[in-house]
């Protein structure tokens, strides 16, 4: 299978949870007529992929695509920015773009849970056999992938959540209604699975599919989360240095390979109609028109839709200068005018790989986001008029798992356990700053980046530095924010550190406000009287009133926009909706609900 594209889930397992006890019969022709042949284990095993290699999705849906990743502290939009919830849900925990749903839209569902025990008791009950002793260790590390994938994702939406070993039966209803099982405890399952599957899984299974590679990238996001989780909320450092310490094995196991490497331009990457050959993708997922397989996100990024929620001042003032330092101490002729087509020449060049280079009437805060789609498709005038560029026909393929995400987990987990060597750095960030740029970038006169010195990067390297966070881990977290914009990245991020108060647009104005706009010489045609507003260098706002252009140039402020809603520290976790608990209390058995909900 060259390329992953569609798969067909199978009928064995639950792939929905209208209910949160629905359970499937097992007793089916369908499941005694299969697991005869490592085919129909394959087969059974292709099933999880659209649910966990999303990529840009399919159709209209943008679920788990950018579309869908934009609360958090990088953007703003019009009117009020939205909320996080304030009350406990009545549905089983649907989790939409404005929460945790970030790290994958997780619910409080077990379903998928259960299709991995069941992959994994298929294979100890039926197929030992069948598969000889390298097949059988291969598959059983895949089953193990999985469900170390979903209870990953539950642990980082619910925190506490009931852990199942085995298949449950249906009548099982001590074992279906179980009360939470601590954290910690699942997260150490996860652990277990995570080094059975470094030791057992197949480094090639075929191109574009599940290897040890693809899930070693995996296990680096996971297990970065859970130890940086552990330190900054829990306050735990033994658990937080066995979870760091695996995300960089897991690290060490791609970079060590040799097989990947920065070798393409960002909007190669990201651009792409085909990556089959791109030394980057670990793994991929592959659009294509003749066959309906296509998707709408490229839509999004072609210059001409509406951007409603888009990066903002406090992003923008986070990118590093081309001299490798930030904006307020660095040397570069005229670093602190932040102006769009400005930061385009003076900051990283990644900056003009994924945005527009000058103030977009399209955006909600005049920066045009364009990560998703080819140079050719942003210059076209009317984009939506090509399938590849408008509708829901989009075929730009997605990056699932990418070399540059690897390197950046494995340096920060290397930078919260110490001992970080400039030679790490050169075999990470500054690999990502030495990315070769493509011929527009050059005709532009765009460089890269300095490298980064490891000696230079002292309490004093940037002023604006929360005092709680060391120097270097600091400067990756700042890597990290331009290299994965628009990607799952962002508020999983800033939960794990424990700094979900960067979005409280209160404490922190420049979150709702755009870049410096002087609307005398761009944007001009778009000064609306009573609706356009800039904020001076000093904080004084002005509201054009038709006749005081001359004074319209600052800090673009997004229409009507208005500050979220105070949430607190309970925000870090989502509570279990009401019908979970009254499914509970209906059998006589009760559950827990999240800590401060």
């Amino acid at each position: 299978m060259k390329k992953y594209i569609l798969i067909a889930a199978l009928g064995l397992a639950l792939t929905s949870c209208d209910e949160v006890l629905d359970r499937p019969q097992l007793n089916t022709p369908d499941d005694n007529a299969f697991w005869k042949t490592e085919s129909d284990v394959r087969l059974y095993a292709n099933g999880f992929y659209t649910e966990y290699f999303t990529g840009h999705n399919s159709g209209w849906s943008s679920a788990y695509t950018y579309r869908a990743m934009t609360f958090c502290d990088d953007y703003a939009t019009t009117g009020q920015q939205s909320n996080f919830i304030s009350q406990v849900p009545e549905d089983a925990g649907t989790t939409t773009s404005g929460y945790v749903g970030n790290t994958g839209g997780q619910t409080w569902c077990f379903s998928m849970v259960r299709k991995a025990n069941i992959f994994l008791d298929r294979l100890e009950e039926r197929m030992q056999g069948v598969l000889d002793e390298e097949q059988y260790a291969h598959w059983r590390a895949v089953a193990k992938f999985f469900k170390a994938f979903e209870y990953t994702r539950l642990v980082i939406t619910y925190g506490d959540v009931p852990y199942y070993e085995h298949t449950v039966s249906s009548s099982d209803f001590d074992a279906l209604y179980k009360e939470r099982t601590p954290r910690n405890e699942v997260m150490g399952h996860v652990y277990d699975l995570c080094k059975d599957i470094l030791r057992d899984m197949r480094l090639n299974d075929g191109a574009n599919v599940l290897n040890r590679y693809v899930a070693a990238g995996f296990i680096s996001r996971w297990m970065l989360f859970e130890g940086t989780w552990q330190r900054y909320n829990e306050n735990n450092e033994e658990l937080a240095r066995k979870y760091l310490q695996l995300a960089v094995e897991a690290g060490d196991l791609v970079i060590n390979s040799g097989k990947y490497s920065i070798a393409t331009p960002m909007k190669e990457l990201f651009g792409s109609f085909d990556l089959a050959s791109n030394k980057e993708c670990l793994l991929y997922r592959h659009y294509d028109y003749a066959i309906g397989v296509r998707h709408c996100v490229t839509s999004y990024c072609n210059g001409v839709e509406n951007a409603p929620s888009a990066v903002n001042l406090a992003f923008l003032k986070s990118l590093i200068c081309v001299d490798g330092k930030p904006y307020k101490t660095s040397t570069v002729e005229n670093a602190d005018l932040l102006s769009v087509p400005n930061i385009a020449k003076t900051r990283d060049p990644r900056f003009e790989a994924q945005f527009a280079d000058a103030a977009h009437a399209r955006s909600a805060t005049r920066v045009y986001g364009n990560k998703y789609i080819d140079r050719y498709g942003f210059s076209l005038k009317a984009p939506g008029t090509t399938p590849e560029y408008g509708s829901a026909t989009n075929t730009i393929d997605a990056p699932v798992m990418r070399y540059g995400e690897v390197l950046l987990n494995w340096i920060e987990a290397k930078a919260e356990l110490g001992g970080v060597t400039q030679a790490d750095i050169n075999k990470s960030i500054n690999q990502l700053r030495a990315r070769p740029l493509d011929a527009v970038a050059q005709e532009k006169g765009l460089k890269n980046t300095a490298p980064m010195v490891l000696s230079e990067i002292d309490a004093l390297f940037d002023p604006d530095r929360d005092s709680d966070v060391d120097p270097l881990v600091w400067e990756i977290r700042r890597e990290r924010r331009l290299e994965m914009v628009f990607e799952f990245s962002r508020l999983v991020d800033i939960r794990r550190w424990h700094k979900l108060h960067y979005m409280d647009n209160r404490k922190y104005p420049d979150t709702m406000r755009g870049p410096w706009i002087n609307f005398n010489e761009e944007l001009t045609e778009t000064l609306a009287e009573g609706k356009t507003a800039v904020f001076h260098a000093d904080g004084t706002r002005v509201v054009y009133d038709g006749s005081n252009a001359a004074e319209m140039a600052g800090f673009y402020e997004p229409l009507n926009a208005q500050p979220r809603l105070n949430f607190s520290d309970r925000s870090y976790l989502y509570p279990i909706g009401t019908k979970v608990i009254e499914a509970y209390t209906d059998r006589n058995y009760t559950i827990s609900q999240t800590k401060g909900w």
